[in-house]
């Protein structure tokens, strides 16, 4: 009896011991997470541009050079590099008779490096005119003092139109025209003069 009455002591004991972990056992669990999971790209890093109004000037003109995407409110320090534009082959002058004569070709200036800098607004925009004294292919850097952002661009100056010398022979046609115009100017006033001559004369 005594034997009966621990068994079923150990059996309930057991089966209060059992239920608590069947309850654990039985809640979800987390699912197990997956290594290596691609992470979304990062965003694309903002480009500064700088610009110039025209690509192409004669020396003594202006131009605006255009700066966006920089910092808002910045110092932008800009540096103009120049080299020679590439030597254009020897031009020709033609004469009247229809020969060739070569022309030098035009002398350039020394590069000259100059710095300068601008101020950006709010948008991180800024705008400045610039007037080269150099000609030849000018290459502007900015450089954001504060955001590090960097651009560049490219401006050709070119030298002023010179006219091309007249030579001797050149001028021969319009002497020979502006002589043919003289004699026949001379023979019409000769003719008018004997027309009238013979025109009174035979009146009286």
């Amino acid at each position: 009896m005594r034997l009966s009455r621990i068994i079923m002591a150990l059996t309930v004991g057991l089966a209060v011991v059992a239920v608590p972990s069947a309850a654990g056992a039985a809640q979800p669990q987390p699912a197990p997470t997956a290594t290596g999971t691609p992470q979304p790209p990062p965003y694309p890093p903002v480009l500064a541009s700088l610009t110039v109004n025209r690509p192409t000037i004669i020396l003594g003109e202006t131009v605006i050079l255009t700066g966006r995407n920089f910092g808002p409110n910045e110092t932008v320090d800009i540096t103009v590099t120049t080299r020679p534009l590439a030597a254009p082959a020897a031009g020709t002058a033609r004469r009247s008779d229809g020969s060739t004569v070569a022309m030098a070709p035009v002398a350039f200036q020394a590069s000259a490096p100059l710095t300068f800098t601008a101020r950006t607004n709010a948008r991180g925009e800024f705008s400045r005119r610039y007037t080269p004294s150099v000609t030849g292919l000018l290459t502007f850097t900015a450089v954001g003092r504060e955001s590090g952002r960097t651009a560049s661009t490219e401006l050709r100056v070119l030298h002023k139109k010179k006219h091309l010398p007249v030579t001797g022979s050149s001028t021969s046609t319009p002497m020979k025209v502006g002589g043919g115009l003289v004699a026949a100017g001379a023979v019409m006033l000769l003719g008018t003069v004997l027309w009238r001559r013979r025109r009174f004369g035979s009146a009286s």
